[in-house]
């Protein structure tokens, strides 16, 4: 039994407390500035990746990603440091978790690479609800994957 609570511990995230923030700054879809205290700190939305500012939709995502945070005390759970030193975490902002609430509008994907733990289960059925109401970039007949995108260019 000791050795399974060991193993758990080395292949499981560690997760930190969430804490509490208020949104400065939004820099795409999935980026944005959150002051804790006196210092910003650049988070990367947990799980999702929205489309590029050049990308279609881009725009669109970082707009609907402000009007969901910018301004607002939100809880930021941090899950995680990406190669850039950024701080990725689960953003909570007025009762709702803003990465879902963009999947659900079709103004991002699932990371699928990058989204481990019990919540993006849910994203997965925002998702699929987005695409089937063909919700935001799924009213584009072959909407491209932000991390495709990237590789093409």
């Amino acid at each position: 039994m000791r050795s399974l609570v060991l193993l758990l511990c080395l292949f499981l995230p560690a997760v930190a407390a969430a804490w509490p923030g208020k949104v400065v700054g939004v820099t795409d879809g999935d980026t944005l500035t959150v002051l804790r205290g006196q210092e910003q700190v650049r988070v990367r939305l947990y799980g999702i990746d929205a489309p590029e500012r050049r990308q279609p939709w881009g725009d669109r995502a970082r707009q609907v990603l402000g009007e969901l945070a910018y301004g607002q005390t939100v809880e930021v759970q941090e899950m995680d440091r990406d190669r850039y030193g950024r701080t990725v975490a689960r953003l909570e902002a007025q009762g709702r978790d803003v990465g879902r609430e963009l999947v659900r509008q079709g103004l991002a994907w699932v990371y699928e690479r990058y989204c481990a733990t019990l919540d993006c289960e849910a994203m997965r059925r925002a998702q699929a609800d987005a695409k089937a109401n063909r919700a935001g970039l799924w009213a584009d007949p072959s909407p491209a994957p932000p991390w495709e995108w990237r590789r093409a260019k």
